[in-house]
């Protein structure tokens, strides 16, 4: 086995691929952070169920939520060029073909979160009883403010469990982002097996830290939920 698997190669893997988790969590952190934007407001023009617009919207999610990541990754990488480089270059002096084949893995990632996301806002708000809506405008307040203060933060309690499986689903699906070029740590240990000859040890090593940073995440919401509903009692 000692052909296969070394002991020594392995601790080596950890320092080398280790760094490159930075790579992911970024692609995790600009997701989440624009996804969630995105997706509140996706599910509240949802709810308000506009003519045309809540059918572009369904058509949006079902392509969203229907299609591999991968996909639409790859349609992102390919597309956004072609339709908009022209633009960006004419107006801000900008070759979308030379970005960072991350940034448009990243606008894949937002997208997709904004259709999984929303959907999941818009089933927590529609959780929340009628009543509590009906009594904050018994006391004067707006619509608005009856959404933002009384509903929102008991749909939030409903969306935390969703939200933290969602979470680490996006950590995990970060380990595709390689196949556009995005040098992370499915990339990193790669390369190194390639260069080596040796494979086994580096995707041991992205392995584990994918179950360590899962089970953190994990352990995070947990918390978080616990302590919601203890507030809550």
């Amino acid at each position: 086995m000692g052909s296969y698997f070394s002991s020594e190669r392995f601790l080596e893997r950890i320092g080398q691929i280790l760094p490159y988790l930075v790579v992911n969590l970024k692609m995790v952190f600009w997701s989440m952070l624009f996804g969630t934007i995105l997706a509140i407001g996706l599910a509240i023009l949802r709810l308000k169920k506009i003519p045309v617009i809540e059918q572009i919207l369904v058509v949006f999610i079902s392509y969203m939520r229907g299609t591999p990541l991968l996909v639409q990754m790859c349609i992102a990488y390919y597309g956004i060029p072609i339709v908009f480089g022209n633009l960006f270059m004419s107006l801000f002096g900008i070759n979308l073909n030379r970005l960072d084949s991350i940034i448009f893995v990243s606008i894949a990632f937002i997208l997709n979160e904004t259709a999984f996301l929303g959907e999941i806002f818009r089933s927590s708000i529609l959780a929340v009883p009628v009543v509590q809506t009906e009594a904050g405008l018994t006391v004067g307040m707006t619509r608005l403010q009856t959404l933002f203060r009384i509903v929102l933060p008991q749909a939030i309690h409903v969306a935390i469990p969703h939200y933290g499986v969602d979470l680490i689903g996006v950590f995990h699906n970060t380990s595709i982002a390689f196949t556009l070029g995005v040098l992370e740590m499915m990339a990193r240990a790669k390369t190194l097996g390639q260069a080596s000859g040796h494979t086994i040890e580096g995707f041991v090593v992205v392995a584990i830290i994918y179950i360590i940073i899962s089970l953190i995440l994990k352990g995070l919401f947990c918390l978080l939920e616990k302590k919601l509903n203890t507030e809550r009692r």
